[in-house]
């Protein structure tokens, strides 16, 4: 049974939220299926070249005890899934949010200021580290991301900074649960050296930033996908 943990953890993160998305009295999520897992995908090929490239620079391994054993570029298939399951979750209780509460919303003043200072705090972080590859990689792509932002603006963030709070509580318990907080061992282990040291419970902090990049990037994707093939507009739209 050791030898799934991995896998049904992600099973059982994304199990949820997917059937969730078939209940057609409210959001039917499930009608955006082409426009999501189009974006989870072009987002998510990036940040699996990422991850395979880390993976044979020895940034990071995986633990066989919790692993069914296939591999593919040293990479093992929990971690594949990972990248498509694990969005699908997060990602799917930030619409839940923007449909049950469409008028919580951040101020545009307010989120530009939160970009700001996320951007300066991105930024700085990654020059400072130059010397550690996870870290100068996820604090300088999340600056990136930010910079974005600032030049364009996307109004999505006035909804998903405030989404990433909630978010951030299964992401939290996931990750810990990979990196040691509930097994013997962790599934995924890190080279310290090439990270800041600090830990979310078991998680390094670059995790964080990594996971906001990631999903933040698939809600810019899909929202510009859904446009562009023409969806219904969602109720949180109606509201605008």
């Amino acid at each position: 049974m050791q030898a799934y943990y991995y896998l049904l953890l992600d099973i059982l993160s994304f199990s949820v939220p997917f059937l969730f998305s078939f209940e057609r009295k409210r959001m039917y999520f499930i009608q955006y299926w082409k426009a999501f897992f189009s974006a989870i995908l072009l987002v998510g090929l990036f940040f699996i070249a990422w991850d395979i490239y880390f993976t044979y620079m020895n940034v990071w391994g995986f633990n066989d005890e919790y692993l069914i054993g296939l591999r593919i570029f040293r990479m093992p298939l929990e971690e594949y899934l990972f990248f498509l399951l694990i969005p699908y979750a997060s990602v799917f209780i930030h619409y839940s949010l923007e449909y049950f509460y469409p008028k919580i919303i951040l101020n545009q003043k307010i989120t530009n200021a939160i970009t700001y200072v996320l951007f300066a705090v991105g930024l700085g972080v990654a020059v400072f580290n130059l010397d550690k590859i996870y870290t100068l990689c996820s604090f300088g792509l999340f600056a990136l991301l930010m910079l974005g932002q600032i030049i364009f603006k996307w109004k999505d963030a006035n909804r998903f900074y405030l989404s990433f709070i909630i978010i951030y509580i299964p992401f939290y318990f996931v990750n810990n649960a990979l990196t040691g907080n509930y097994s013997e061992n962790p599934v995924v282990f890190y080279d310290d050296t090439e990270n800041l040291g600090i830990r979310v419970g078991t998680m390094p902090l670059e995790d964080s930033f990594y996971c906001f990049t990631l999903l933040y990037g698939i809600v810019l994707v899909f929202e510009y996908l859904k446009n562009k093939w023409n969806y219904p507009p969602s109720k949180a739209e109606y509201a605008k």
